[in-house]
């Protein structure tokens, strides 16, 4: 009697490998982008993440934890998603899965369906680029359709033929689904970190995933005791070489003052701001 062992480890590599094949390349162009979002977020602020003591190893330790957050998040949809497939093509009595095949089978088809994905990912780095502010579905549909259809329609259909070809298309879409992903992050990232720097709101979960940290202080001279800048409260960036990076919202002003002079009081992480809430000079 044979046990069907090899085939079943087989089976367990391919998927794997089909899998990886998406994974990799969404997760990659994600870290880029978010690693270039968390440097456009201190950029709001007037420095970068090395002045605020966020070297390399830190970053990617923040980084790493949001792509595994994005990945629960991700496989949820992804899950939810396939349910709601696998109930359609029940309740069409199997013309969904017919017509996946139909497309996956006809090469203009198939490329079509791609160019036209690729092109749907251009939409979140022209709205990084401030071009999609205002648009209409119809505008987006429209830009989707051109850009698919001029850049990427029929490179698709050339390596349609080939397994290796259709492998690479597979890996252009991942990469392509990870940029738009990346870049729509990206641009509320940045967005969100404006909101903090020009009204003292609350850090949004995004910013708090990518590991922006929503923390306010009042400073305290060490040898008078006396509050510094009239003990309004200063969001606290980081601190570097003996010296607190420091952002004061009233005055849009960033700052450094020495470690050894100064002492913080009424440190609050993620405090509670009132709605409408907007950070003002304090009143002398």
């Amino acid at each position: 009697m044979t046990i069907p062992q090899p085939e079943e480890k087989a089976g367990v590599v391919d998927l794997l490998e089909r899998s990886g094949s998406v994974v990799v390349p969404v997760a990659i162009a994600l870290y880029a982008l978010l690693y270039l979002g968390i440097q456009q977020v201190y950029g709001v602020f007037n420095i970068n993440p090395e002045q605020a003591g966020i070297d390399q190893a830190t970053m990617f330790g923040r980084l790493v934890g949001t792509l595994v957050l994005l990945i629960i998040v991700g496989a949820l949809l992804a899950g939810i998603a396939v349910a709601v497939l696998w109930l359609l093509d029940k309740a069409t009595r199997g013309s969904l899965l017919r017509l996946a095949r139909a497309v996956r089978e006809r090469p203009w088809a198939a490329a079509s369906a791609g160019a036209l994905w690729c092109g749907a990912s251009y939409w979140g780095f022209l709205g990084y680029l401030g071009l999609g502010d205002g648009a209409s579905l119809v505008a987006v549909v429209i830009t989707a359709v051109v850009i698919g259809v001029l850049a990427f329609l029929v490179p698709f259909r050339l390596l349609r033929p080939r397994p290796a070809g259709r492998a690479g298309m597979k890996i252009v879409v991942a990469a392509f689904t990870g940029i738009g992903l990346g870049f729509a992050l990206m641009g509320r990232m940045e967005g969100d970190a404006h909101e903090v720097a020009e009204k003292g709101r609350p850090a949004s979960v995004l910013l708090a995933m990518a590991g922006f940290q929503d923390q306010w202080v009042v400073l305290t001279d060490r040898d008078s005791g006396k509050a510094l800048r009239g003990g309004a409260e200063l969001l606290l960036l980081g601190e570097r070489e003996g010296a607190y990076a420091l952002y004061d919202c009233a005055s849009q002003e960033t700052f450094r003052i020495s470690i050894d002079s100064t002492v913080l009081r009424q440190v609050t992480l993620e405090p509670d701001r009132p709605s409408g809430y907007t950070c003002a000079k304090p009143k002398s």
